[in-house]
């Protein structure tokens, strides 16, 4: 072979080599499951705008509730990527799903500090400090009283279709409280949910019920979380029957609040969509648990919208999300701001 031959067959073969690193570096069409509250709009919104301007892939968001964006993942494949799945609330269909191969659980604990439970308003836990725990609370419903019936004490629960809401329904059957006088409150929405706290906080009046954390909600009105005396009561009772409707959970066991677990998960696809950088970046992704409640009380404040806050996020706080990416991909989606 002259040596023109070999440089033409060793350009050749370099073209083709780049040209297969550069196909196997492809995104494609990803669908992202863009929770509907806050955190789940801001961590939705930051993923499609790195995936789309660093890494090259055409995204789109899916808003939905927890159980309803989890059966089309599970059922259609899509979403392909669920941000921030508190997987309580499906844990043995995920385990289910892992298992069979249908989804792939990439990242635990995409935000730090969380937790969920009941809570009190800071007020209230002021003037009852005896009353720091669920057990010693339940037994005063009069301290609480409905709107709808004053003579019954008001627990604020979930809105119907999210995750937790079969839990609350549950807890609150497992520890008789319609007997002791509770009245289990369904707030609608998000809105009413958030808008019960803070007319009760903002008017330090008594408000129990339901949350998590981070949340703007929490850090603004500083809510106070209660303890529970009794332990948990295992994961039969609580992957088995809590978490599920009333109609699968017949006889739920009083319990501590389950160990809040919230995972970044996707579809087994991904990995044929998507390079693998784009996997390393979905493991990498971590929001410190104060930055996030900074970046929800911006959303509150300003009534900011997911897409709003992302960008909100990537402007002040590359600091944080520049280690999540190359330099290369850092570089491309400052660009884009």
């Amino acid at each position: 072979m002259t040596n023109t031959k070999f440089f033409a067959a060793s350009v050749l073969a370099l073209g083709t080599m780049a040209g297969g690193a550069f196909a196997t570096e492809d995104c494609g069409d990803l669908k992202v499951a863009e929770f509907n509250w806050a955190s789940g709009e801001l961590m939705a919104n930051v993923d499609a705008i790195i995936l789309e301007e660093g890494f090259g892939c055409d995204v789109e968001l899916v808003n939905g509730g927890t159980n309803t964006l989890f059966a089309s993942m599970n059922e259609k494949g899509e979403p392909q990527i669920a941000p921030e799945l508190w997987t309580n609330a499906v844990r043995e269909p995920l385990a289910k799903a892992v298992e069979d191969g249908r989804m792939i659980k990439l990242l635990d604990g995409p935000i730090t500090g969380l937790g969920e439970g009941w809570w009190v308003t800071p007020s209230f836990a002021a003037e009852h400090p005896e009353l720091d725990t669920v057990e010693k609370l339940i037994e005063h419903p009069e301290l609480f009283p409905y709107s709808e019936d004053k003579s019954k004490g008001a627990f604020m629960g979930c809105p119907s279709g999210w995750g937790c809401q079969p839990a609350n329904a549950n807890m609150f059957r497992a520890f008789d409280m319609e007997e002791k006088g509770w009245v289990l409150v369904d707030p609608g929405s998000a809105a009413g949910l958030e808008g019960s706290i803070a007319k009760a906080a903002e008017r330090e009046q008594s408000w129990f019920g339901y949350y998590w954390n981070p949340t703007a909600v929490i850090g603004k009105y500083k809510l106070v979380p209660l303890a529970f005396e009794t332990e948990w009561a295992g994961s039969e009772n609580w992957d088995g029957c809590i978490v599920k409707s009333e109609s699968e959970c017949m006889d739920p066991k009083p319990s501590s609040w389950t160990k809040s677990e919230v995972s970044t998960v996707v579809t087994a696809d991904v990995p044929d969509i998507a390079p693998e950088s784009v996997l390393t970046y979905l493991k990498s992704r971590v929001f410190p648990g104060e930055v996030m409640n900074e970046m929800l009380v911006y959303m509150t404040e300003n009534q900011a919208i997911g897409e709003d806050a992302a960008y909100e996020f990537l402007a002040k706080h590359e600091d944080v999300w520049t280690q999540w990416v190359t330099p290369e991909v850092a570089e491309k989606v400052k660009d884009a701001l």
